[in-house]
């Protein structure tokens, strides 16, 4: 729910925790509280954006070229972090995208894609239209939702599985881009089984991507050629220049992915058992980590350690989310309902995970 819509302020307080996420009634007053005082920090700023994300992309591919061209291994390890981390953050201004209005930053979009996107073959095409069904009311934690897995209520053995896959995200999206996307142009049922599969950055199994809507298709079919282009000229660098620069990219790749599965993993509490849930609810089950620690802000970058306050306020903007936080928490107060999604960090989050997995039901 964005701070601009409508709400009915006639629905019954927020349930107790012991309840199911899925009968928890909304808190109006915490969701009359989101929509009012925040109404004046909820402009994409773009002397806020611009620079973000082009530092990040900078000190990202000098890293990278650093970690590839030197000769120390140490150093080029330390550089191959460093590569990780700026790019992982300009990467994920994808977030963004999927939620800003299409007149707001004129030119962001296609820029970020030409300069982050489709370089790391992941262009906004992943997320435009696949996101945001993850925000709708009625498919949140159910089947129909792209972005999510009932973790807390799965075995054990399923949260490093979780981890571990990602490792196979760079050279899968290489293959996706380089051979199954040409090959589809000519093999319809390929093009529709890539595009209905390995076209969205989802995690549930069971999701099938729709056809794009008709004002989309033409943005994305440029993002597709791009990222073939772009796939085709990284393979073919090998005859010319070897495979160490590749491998060395791929695996800096394969570690940001990594990095960023494991913020997905404590991004929910992933407690849902399927049923639509009321905002409050999907609240609840999403996860803020505010300061004062500051590790949150490298894991859970551009706005994300405010994941929860993002569900609640789906189109502020990620610079917005720590004074819209800080007004909420003044507000309501502690041990209000929206102290409840308020969470210490990382550790104790994957330990509570790990914890509901080993619960015999």
């Amino acid at each position: 729910m964005s701070a601009h819509e409508s709400i009915n302020f006639d629905a019954a307080p927020a349930a107790t925790s012991a309840q199911p996420k899925s009968a928890i009634k909304d808190d109006m007053e915490m969701m009359r509280a989101a929509r009012d005082l925040t109404k004046d920090i909820a402009e994409a700023n773009p002397r806020i954006f611009w620079p973000d994300m082009l530092a990040s992309a900078a000190i990202g591919y000098s890293a990278l070229a650093g970690a590839i061209l030197v000769g120390n291994t140490l150093i080029a390890i330390a550089l191959g972090l460093v590569a990780s981390l700026a790019l992982y953050r300009a990467l994920l201004f994808i977030h963004e995208l999927a939620h800003i209005h299409r007149n707001a930053l004129p030119a962001f979009r296609t820029t970020w894609n030409i300069l982050v996107g489709i370089p790391m073959l992941t262009p906004s095409l992943m997320y435009e239209g696949v996101h945001t069904i993850h925000h709708q009311r009625t498919r949140y934690g159910t089947i129909e939702d792209p972005e999510y897995l009932p973790l807390a209520l799965m075995k054990p053995w399923s949260l490093p599985l979780f981890i571990l896959v990602s490792l196979l995200a760079p050279p899968a999206l290489l293959i996706r881009s380089a051979i199954l996307v040409p090959l589809g142009v000519v093999i319809p049922p390929l093009r529709r089984l890539v595009w209905q599969r390995f076209s969205a950055l989802a995690i549930n199994p069971d999701f099938r991507r729709r056809d794009p809507a008709s004002d989309l298709r033409r943005r994305f079919f440029w993002q597709e050629v791009g990222c073939t282009l772009w796939s085709i000229t990284l393979l073919s660098s090998v005859y010319f220049i070897g495979w160490r620069p590749l491998l060395i990219a791929l695996a800096i790749f394969s570690f940001t992915a990594v990095f960023n599965q494991v913020r997905t993993l404590v991004a929910h509490l992933w407690e849902n058992d399927g049923d639509a849930m009321t905002v409050t609810a999907q609240y609840l089950d999403s996860v803020n980590v505010p300061p004062p620690g500051w590790m949150a802000e490298i894991w859970a970058p551009v706005g994300l350690r405010y994941h929860a306050l993002h569900h609640l306020m789906p189109s502020m903007p990620y610079h917005s989310l720590p004074e819209a936080h800080r007004r909420l928490k003044k507000h309501m107060g502690a041990g209000s309902t929206y102290d409840g999604a308020n969470h210490p960090g990382l550790a104790p989050l994957v330990g509570r995970l790990a914890k509901s997995t080993m619960i015999k039901r």
